[in-house]
């Protein structure tokens, strides 16, 4: 690392020269500035001159127990040593065994098998296929199509997309994606007055279930994220919703994909999303978190009535011909086999829940602000909406951009904080303390009074 003065500067220009940056409209550099990373410690991210960024967002919800932790690490430079790779078609290693057997035991009860990948958008095609598949190999395959809820996101690779909902990322490519059938979301901002949380699920499951009703012939499955819609605005749902939506595919003979990429391993008070409602789904996608923050694996958990539907000799064409050069990557596995050990070796969810009840207390003064229409939260994520006007809940214009002077804000202010459009969110790393929670929501309330300026 150095302190010159200019060393940011220097990076930035050596970037820009070359690299093309992920969601993002690269003009924007002009004046926004590209901040180089150097380190990591905990929560904390460090720039080339020494300038220090609390981790607001587990940089894009991935890191659970802060940048290079030295558990991690250690178990990654000792498999480094041991075995880096090899192919996974015919071969297996212990890395990957143990870390199926781990995801057995700790994921909802009957995912008994675990389909490796590489990353979120990746698992969530392999459980398109999968499912699709399946309903081929048992002589349905007029069973062609999927229920998404509105407001959904599920990765941005072709088939990811087809079965997301939110138009920023969908509008370009509509010419190419399968067109989903759209239930409208349980999501809680958007419940009538005077509604409850349980009551909004109660009507948006009749909703399903007349979609049901009317297109489970042609449905292979219904794919949703368990109670938190994440990059469709952290709009949050009850956990009957999940409970009725079990009970529906099995009535009408579809499958249920828990897509628990963003939401698992913590993040919403339990170590899945699922647990809160007491199911177990057909197919459940993990990833982020599942290593940690450290390297890209995910998974696809499933069930041996499903494995049965592919189970058979290679001249029946069942088999499930889907790879990638780096599944089951046994640097991937020992890193997440070392993040689950952690959660084995420590008391994170208790102490997540203390964290999750002191970032409640620090926002719940914001409820008044006349520039916030919400106040939401579900376990370590909670997201601040900020509007136009507070009564009608009419947006700021989308070319203002108020979420970007929120996150300028926060790089003057030592926070990484990234707004989804006009949606203050916080998804810290489980290693934050509440002063870390104190600086993140003072920096943001200063941000948001910044931002809502004329």
């Amino acid at each position: 690392m150095t302190d010159h003065p200019d060393a940011n500067a220097a990076l930035a220009q050596r970037d820009l020269r070359h690299i093309w940056h992920p969601c993002t409209q690269m003009h924007d550099h002009e004046h926004v500035p590209m901040v180089p990373i150097v380190r990591g410690e905990g929560p904390w991210l460090i720039d080339a001159q020494g300038r220090r960024y609390l981790d607001g967002i587990s940089s894009w919800w991935t890191n659970l127990f802060g940048h290079a932790n030295p558990r991690i690490a250690a178990a990654l430079a000792d498999q480094a040593k041991t075995l880096e790779h090899v192919i996974f078609a015919g071969f297996t290693h212990p890395v990957a065994i143990e870390l199926a057997e781990r995801l057995v035991d700790i994921t909802p009860q009957g995912l008994d098998k675990v389909f490796f990948a590489d990353n979120g958008s990746a698992a969530i095609e392999v459980a398109l296929k999968m499912s699709f598949h399946y309903w081929l190999n048992q002589g349905h395959g007029e069973k062609t199509r999927f229920i998404a809820l509105t407001g959904s996101y599920h990765g941005e690779t072709l088939g990811a997309l087809s079965v997301s909902d939110v138009a920023l990322y969908r509008k370009t490519y509509a010419p190419l994606l399968l067109t989903p059938i759209l239930a409208p979301s349980p999501d809680t901002y958007e419940g009538e007055p005077g509604e409850s949380p349980e009551q909004i699920a109660t009507r948006r499951l009749e909703q399903m279930r007349e979609l049901l009703e009317r297109h489970a012939h042609e449905t292979c499955a219904v794919i949703v994220e368990p109670l938190v819609q994440c990059a469709g605005g952290m709009r949050i749902y009850h956990p009957s919703y999940l409970s009725g939506l079990r009970a529906l595919c099995d009535r009408y003979n579809v499958h249920l994909i828990a897509d628990e990429i963003a939401v698992g391993f913590g993040r919403t008070g339990t170590m899945f999303a699922c647990e809160q409602a007491r199911i177990a789904p057909d197919f459940m996608c993990l990833s982020k978190g599942l290593t940690g923050g450290t390297l890209p694996l995910s998974v696809v958990m499933t069930t041996q009535r499903v494995y049965d539907a592919f189970y058979a000799e290679y001249s029946a064409g069942k088999a499930f011909l889907h790879s990638h050069s780096y599944t089951g990557n046994p640097l991937a596995c020992r890193a997440a086999l070392e993040t689950l050990a952690i959660f084995r070796d420590e008391p994170v969810l208790e102490r997540n829940r203390t964290l999750a009840a002191h970032l409640a207390r620090r926002l719940a003064p914001l409820r008044d602000h006349p520039h916030v229409a919400d106040v939401r939260q579900q376990g370590m994520i909670a997201a601040v909406e900020l509007v136009a006007d507070k009564a009608t809940r009419s947006p700021f214009p989308a070319e203002e951009r108020r979420g970007l002077r929120v996150y300028l804000h926060g790089l003057e202010n030592g926070a990484l904080l990234r707004p989804l459009g006009n949606i203050v969110y916080f998804m810290p790393p489980y290693v934050v303390t509440e002063a870390d929670i104190d600086h993140l929501v003072d920096v943001a309330i200063e941000g948001i009074e910044y931002a809502v300026r004329g």
